[in-house]
């Protein structure tokens, strides 16, 4: 029996987790870590600031062009990157602000996903090579003014006319809805839930920006507003009836978010250590007090967990093998400890923790919406409830 060294203690990957990944996996991370430190973190903290998010088309083909809009679809100038590709895009994106991983999710993971995986061979061609590269934006519309966890009961309502649809109704809390060129939209029929590819230059159609945001300030938001928006009938998603469709794209933009939380985990963490041995009380750096140090240790633990079980959901989902509890387990863990760790790291900045020129209140106030969308913590809790007891408490 050979005796090998192991390898040197990295403080910045304790559990040597990058040795699960391959080279091209390594690569993709690079890619994107190098792109948001470039075009990003410069300029997160003034945009924070002024609530706005500027050259967000110029962001997206950017964006694009590295291959990170629709990357985990395939065919349509789409990159047909694996799931823990996707994951570790995410992780990135969001390490750098959850508006940018946001952007990214709905385009990819909510747009493009729909489109790709329920619609026509004429809708993949008119709409996704434009999204793949990042010259038309998407937006997503399910989420209502008075329905958020129960889409059943939403009240936009499509109905035909002749061979038209005519859709009635508003969405609210809609990522990239004011810069979009094509909403996928939501709404009831009279043969249940469909889905509808939009134009958003279709008369009737508008997309206000919602503002005085305290969370995602560096993010497009807006509500959807359609006033008797008439559709071609080739409009309509053919391949998918009911929650199905849309309850599928949110299992794929869940999956992004099981990442991104430990993205915007990472940084923070990073953050509090950096400061911790520069920082010094009592004549010494306080990382070398005791409480200092098992904050720290907690939080590590913490986030390396959560990346592991981030890497072990990717895998699954790779194999074929993922189910949506499983999504939700990833979700409700990662987010819930990711604004832990931004919280703890907060105490070890003290005052300078609710600064812009540090991440840490930046990251915590955008996993509050992280922590919300995409499914509720409720929401998870009783998904994985019923898989445990085989009982259903949402009614």
């Amino acid at each position: 029996m050979s005796a090998h060294r192991p390898p040197a203690f990295d403080p910045r990957d304790p559990l040597g987790i990058d040795d699960l990944l391959d080279s091209d996996e390594l690569a993709i991370r690079d890619t994107v870590r190098t792109w948001a430190a470039d075009r990003v973190l410069p300029h997160i903290a003034d945009w924070y600031e002024r609530g706005e998010l500027p050259g967000i088309r110029d962001l997206a083909r950017e964006l694009g062009a590295i291959g990170a809009l629709g990357m985990s679809l395939t065919g349509y100038g789409c990159a047909g990157a694996s799931a823990v590709q996707y994951g570790l895009a995410c992780l990135e994106l969001e390490a750098a602000d959850s508006g940018i991983r946001s952007l990214v999710s709905v385009q990819g993971s909510l747009a493009m996903y729909a489109i790709h995986r329920f619609g026509s061979e004429e809708q993949k061609e008119r709409w996704l090579p434009g999204m793949a590269a990042g010259e038309l934006i998407g937006c997503f519309g399910l989420t209502e003014p008075d329905v958020g966890s129960d889409p059943a009961s939403m009240r936009t309502y499509a109905k035909k006319d002749g061979t038209d649809w005519v859709l009635t109704g508003r969405k609210m809390w809609i990522t990239n809805g004011s810069v979009a060129s094509v909403a996928v939209v939501w709404a009831q029929t009279e043969d249940g839930i469909r889905g509808f590819v939009v134009p958003t230059d279709a008369p009737g159609f508008s997309a206000p920006e919602i503002r005085h945001k305290w969370s995602l300030r560096a993010s497009v938001t807006s509500e959807l507003v359609l006033d008797e928006v008439r559709l071609p009938a080739d409009a309509v998603l053919p391949e998918v009836t009911g929650l199905r469709g849309p309850l599928g794209c949110l299992s794929h933009a869940r999956y992004g978010i099981v990442w991104g939380a430990m993205g915007a985990a990472r940084s923070s963490f990073e953050a509090a250590v950096d400061y911790s041995t520069t920082r010094e009380q009592f004549g010494r750096p306080i990382g070398g007090f005791q409480l200092t140090q098992a904050k720290l240790a907690d939080m590590a633990l913490e986030l390396h967990k959560g990346i592991l079980l981030a890497h072990h959901l990717g895998r699954r989902m790779d194999a074929g093998r993922l189910r949506p509890e499983q999504i939700s387990f990833g979700k409700l863990n990662n987010v819930r400890e990711a604004i832990e760790i931004c919280r703890t790291s907060r105490t070890i900045l003290g005052a300078n923790g609710i600064s812009l020129e540090y991440p840490v209140m930046r990251h915590a106030t955008n996993l509050e919406s992280v922590l919300t969308y995409e499914g509720t913590v409720e929401m998870h809790q009783l998904v994985l409830g019923k898989a445990l007891t085989g009982l259903d408490a949402f009614r």
